[in-house]
C-alpha cells in the first residue's frame, strides 16, 4: 500500500536478529514494551549496540526502536546516494512525519495500539559509506550556525506493544509543557 504524502504512516517495518549493519524488511514487526522490536538485536531493556554494551552493558536501552522519515530517501536520491527502507538500520520507516523536528518525549501511536516515545537523535557511525561513499557527509554536517546536523532518524523507547505494518497510520502526541530539543542517544 503506498501512503498518500499528506498522511502520516508507515512506509515499511525492518527487524534483524543479527547486529548487521542493513535490516531486511518485513511485512510485521512486533513491539514489545520496554524491550523493542521482537527478533530484532538491538531489542532490550538494557543498550544492546555493541559499542554501548562495551562501555556500560547496565545503561537502560534508549535505542529500541529506530525511525527515520523516507523524505530522507528523496534527498538522498537527488544527491546520488539510493537508500531504501532498512539500509540505514531502521525499523520503521515513515512518511508525512517530521521527526527530526518532534521534541524528546513525544509520542508516536502506531497503528491500533503501539505507542513509542521518542528519546532523541540517532548518531550514525561511518558504516553508512559502506551504503554509498560520501553518504555519512550528507547525513551528518556543521550547518552556518556551527551546529552538528544529524539526518539519519530518531530512537525511542516501547511504551505499548503491538504489531506495525506498512500502511499503518501514526498520530503524534507532543509532551505537556516546555518542549525539549532531541538529544543525540
Amino acid at each position: 500500500m503506498t501512503p498518500s504524502p499528506t498522511s502520516a504512516q508507515v512506509l515499511a517495518v525492518a527487524r534483524d536478529h543479527a547486529h548487521r549493519f542493513s535490516k531486511p524488511t518485513h511485512d510485521e514487526i512486533t513491539l514489545i514494551a520496554g524491550y523493542g522490536v521482537e527478533g530484532d538485536a538491538h531489542a532490550g531493556a538494557t543498550v544492546q549496540h555493541l559499542s554501548r554494551v562495551r562501555r556500560d552493558p547496565s545503561s537502560p536501552n534508549l535505542r529500541q526502536v529506530h525511525l527515520i522519515h523516507s523524505e530522507l530517501f528523496d534527498l538522498m536520491a537527488e544527491r546520488g546516494h539510493g537508500v531504501e527502507p532498512g539500509a540505514l538500520g531502521e525499523n520503521i520507516t515513515t512518511v508525512g512525519v517530521d521527526l527530526l523536528g518532534l521534541p524528546r518525549g513525544t509520542r508516536l501511536e502506531i497503528g491500533e495500539g503501539a505507542v513509542v516515545e521518542i528519546t532523541g537523535l540517532r548518531n550514525p557511525c561511518s558504516q553508512i559509506n559502506g551504503l554509498s561513499k560520501g553518504l555519512m557527509k550528507e547525513l551528518v554536517y556543521v550547518d552556518d550556525e556551527g551546529e552538528t546536523v544529524r539526518l539519519t532518524g530518531v530512537m525511542s523507547v516501547v511504551v505499548s506493544g503491538g504489531v506495525v505494518r506498512p500502511g499503518d497510520g501514526i498520530r503524534v502526541i507532543l509532551p505537556s509543557g516546555a518542549h525539549e530539543r532531541l538529544p543525540v542517544v
